[in-house]
């Protein structure tokens, strides 16, 4: 009966050193998640703070004249040709 338990208890204390490994794995990678969920929330706010700036000089320009309405409408017309543009082009190189 003794051999038993001394058999009973190694293989329970193998099975506590298991758990305990997949723990602290699991702890590892929790810390390493963590610090870069922090990161990237580092990162989103530079760029939520570029994007604010930048509309905030685009409506600037476009409240501050008809030249530069002008300007707009030359940018936006260009960026709508540069989109088709480059569609027309993806489409020729897939076939």
């Amino acid at each position: 009966m003794e051999q038993e338990n001394n058999r009973l208890a190694s293989g329970l204390s193998t099975k506590v050193s298991t758990l305990k490994n997949i723990a602290l794995d699991i702890q590892n990678e929790a810390k390493y998640q963590n610090t870069y969920l922090d990161g990237m929330g580092e990162d989103m706010e530079s760029a939520t703070g570029l994007l604010s700036g930048s509309v905030k000089r685009l409506s600037h320009m476009v409240s501050s004249g008809s030249s530069n309405r002008k300007l707009m409408c030359y940018l936006v017309l260009f960026i709508v040709g540069a989109f088709f543009a480059g569609y027309y082009v993806l489409t020729r190189v897939k076939t």
